[in-house]
């Protein structure tokens, strides 16, 4: 798959936070911001907060806990 850059405009804090991250943990939050964007693409009567509602839903019927997500993201 290829990839292309993008830039969004974050606070300086989130920015410094997300430059300061292991590349492992940059990589992650990458796929996660790339899903919701996907969704919002595919979905185009839809919020972001709905969006995500729904990913989050089918997250949960697909069996994945809030713990199973924090062991996932904290790996590395």
């Amino acid at each position: 798959m290829s990839t292309e850059l993008s830039s969004i405009q974050v606070e300086p804090d989130i920015a410094d936070a997300y430059n300061s991250a292991p590349q492992e943990d940059q990589k992650k939050i990458q796929l996660l911001m790339g899903l919701w964007l996907r969704e919002l693409s595919t979905q185009p009567n839809m919020n972001l907060s709905e969006v995500m509602d729904m990913i989050s839903d089918r997250a949960q019927a697909r069996g994945l806990t809030p713990e199973i997500l924090e062991s996932i993201l904290n790996e590395g």
